[in-house]
């Protein structure tokens, strides 16, 4: 098993682990570790599996605090390769959550408005009861109930339609379609906030600061539909192609999606070190990167 370290402060310094660190967020959170000459070191496949339990038990022995970002995330996929995703997103995480518990360390794992059906007609609180609606939410949702049940020192972060430079995501395949497509129908129905994986890594360096326990939403400031996301990026980068909005269900999906995914972020406001940028900030500045 092999590993990527990161920039080291001084031989004090408490080493981070980020699990999942290749990842679309991972990436992203080392990059903002190094920034901050934080002492870290990323674990992900293929040399390492979050579900073996021989290599997460050597990795948590590294440290005393832990970021998963490990996660099984193909939303559509979850629907038949359910046990997979429960392996990674739950079981790992329970695993992870016990063997915290005895070292001591604490873990800072990343969640999902997936949790939520998006039924509500207001943006969700951390007290909003879950009701997950599709198999990859309700993995990830045995996975934070796994976690507070094994009593570790935890911290649950819940982001929403994130966007980055290392990872598939709604904004990148907005361009790819816009390339080869002069009409484009764009779903008017789902609600939330996009949300920078660069802006998350830097909620998630605040996070680790404070250490704090409980559950934090975070996104991108403002509300928007998925269309009104193509419209801006049509916009910024001056795209021929004609736009039209349509309904979740004239897109037959093997997985259910919420129409509304908006978080209240007031929680996790007082802990970050500076103001929530609004959605529209980061994205422009992603859109000048591709």
């Amino acid at each position: 098993m092999s590993a990527s370290p990161g920039s080291t402060s001084s031989p004090q310094a408490e080493k981070v682990v980020i699990l999942g660190g290749k990842g679309m967020l991972g990436s992203d959170v080392a990059i903002e570790c190094k920034n901050r000459g934080i002492d870290f070191e990323v674990f992900d496949l293929p040399e390492f599996d979050v579900t073996n339990e021989q290599q997460l038990m050597s990795v948590v022995r590294k440290a005393r605090t832990i970021v998963n970002c490990a996660a099984y995330t193909n939303v559509e996929k979850a629907e038949t390769e359910t046990e997979l995703a429960f392996r990674v997103n739950a079981e790992a995480v329970g695993r992870l959550a016990e063997l915290a518990r005895k070292s001591g360390a604490w873990v800072l794992h990343i969640s999902t408005d997936f949790v939520f059906d998006g039924a509500s007609d207001k943006p969700y609180t951390e007290k909003d009861i879950p009701h997950p609606i599709n198999a990859y939410g309700r993995t990830k949702l045995a996975g934070e109930r796994l976690l507070v049940e094994n009593r570790c020192r935890y911290c649950i972060m819940r982001v929403e339609w994130t966007y980055g430079l290392n990872g598939d995501n709604f904004i990148k395949k907005i361009l790819q379609k816009a390339r080869t497509q002069k009409d484009m129908k764009v779903v008017d129905d789902q609600f939330g906030s996009p949300t920078a994986t660069t802006e998350a890594a830097k909620a998630v360096c605040d996070l680790m600061q404070k250490k704090p326990t409980g559950i934090y939403h975070f996104a991108g400031q403002g509300y928007v539909s998925r269309l009104g996301v193509a419209q801006f990026i049509v916009e910024k980068l001056a795209l021929d192609v004609q736009l039209a909005g349509c309904k979740t269900s004239d897109f037959p999906s093997a997985a259910v999606r919420p129409l509304n995914s908006r978080f209240d972020c007031s929680k996790i406001r007082p802990l970050l070190s500076a103001p929530i940028k609004s959605w529209q900030t980061p994205l422009e500045e992603f859109l000048k990167k591709l």
